[in-house]
């Protein structure tokens, strides 16, 4: 075939394509007027997962790249919710944060973003129904848990309904012409720990200042001489200031995990995470105790984190994540046998396991 014969194919499989996404969305708009019916959510992380996975196998036949395919899908679906029910997503902002470029790559860009000045504020919208859903950050592979979002799930009533794993990779923005100019760096504390190699390196000189978020430091970056900021590569597209470096991460492995939160507990799939919090009763023992009925019903253990309460001196929280859903009957035996010897559990989600980008 010619160019202009290989072009009218192409135009007559894009109306097919047309065609079916047309018939796909009529099919899921039936579905979620049926959810809203019945007083479900249009969001089901379990059918969001086994779609992956469906894309994921049929990735492997053809010639577009798994997360090419998945791209495609993850707007598709973004589309569909915003026609099923107007969603809006808060998350810790301002925009171009990382949580904000997490948020984008589990819902798309189809519903409607909440930036929120703290974490507080983001578990508040949700709770008072001013947002869906919130996307929050758990732990970074470098600099380990965020103790402020654990502190939260204390007293909240939300869940967790879902995760997201994110490659971090930051960005050194600034007008200045050169790293020599430099003499002052704007970011968040935590980003200051994931580059403080190549800080020492190639910055030595500098005056690292803290900032509310990364676009916070870029904005600040922005106006001020001899600044500089790091951040997202949105963040520097957004604030228009040249990239002087770029990958400047002590580690390649950078991966941080996010959490989305709701008022809803996803139904079981057959790969699912369930998130906890253990008070402990103060005697001797007390850690064994609580984690014997985790070794007894063979359940996978993959994070436990201590918190203060900060109700009492040496007073400590867990917090606990493992393979199963709280619907199973295994899990369920095993947080009743755990529950005779702590001081209360608090079952803060089931949701589906999503890998991280390096799986």
């Amino acid at each position: 075939m010619d160019l202009s014969q290989i072009r009218k194919k192409i135009d007559e499989l894009d109306q097919k394509i047309v065609g079916l996404l047309n018939d796909r969305t009529k099919l899921a708009l039936e579905i979620g007027k049926k959810k809203l019916e019945a007083g479900k959510e249009v969001y089901a992380p379990e059918r969001e997962s086994e779609i992956y996975q469906k894309i994921d196998r049929l990735a492997e036949k053809g010639v577009l790249p798994k997360d090419a395919l998945k791209a495609v899908y993850r707007e598709i679906m973004s589309a569909l919710l915003a026609l099923e029910k107007p969603l809006t997503i808060a998350y810790l902002g301002p925009e171009a944060t990382f949580t904000h470029l997490a948020s984008l790559s589990k819902f798309g860009t189809s519903v409607h973003y909440r930036p929120c000045v703290s974490i507080n504020e983001v578990f508040r919208d949700v709770e008072q129904g001013r947002a869906d859903y919130g996307v929050i950050p758990i732990e970074n592979s470098i600099e380990g848990a965020v103790s402020h979002t654990l502190d939260m799930f204390i007293d909240s009533d939300l869940k967790i309904c879902s995760e997201i794993y994110s490659e971090i990779s930051h960005f050194l923005m600034s007008n200045a012409p050169s790293l020599k100019q430099i003499r002052r760096v704007y970011s968040k504390a935590e980003v200051f720990g994931q580059c403080r190699l190549w800080l020492e390196t190639n910055l030595h000189h500098a005056e690292l200042m803290d900032a509310s978020s990364t676009a916070a430091a870029a904005k600040r970056a922005q106006n001020e001489d001899g600044a500089a900021a790091i951040g997202s590569k949105l963040a520097a597209t957004l604030y228009n200031l040249p990239v002087l470096a770029e990958g400047i991460q002590d580690f390649a492995q950078n991966v941080t995990r996010f959490l989305v939160i709701s008022k809803q507990v996803p139904a079981p799939t057959k790969h699912d995470r369930t998130s906890i919090l253990v008070s402990i009763r103060d005697k001797v023992g007390a850690l064994y105790e609580m984690l014997g009925p985790i070794r007894k019903y063979k359940v996978n253990m993959t994070k436990i984190e201590s918190r203060p309460s900060k109700k009492k001196a040496w007073d400590y929280y867990f917090y606990i994540d493992f393979e199963g859903h709280v619907h199973n009957a295994r899990i369920r035996k095993m947080l009743a046998d755990m529950e005779k010897n702590v001081k209360f559990i608090k079952v803060l989600g089931s949701y589906p396991i999503s890998g991280s980008p390096r799986d």
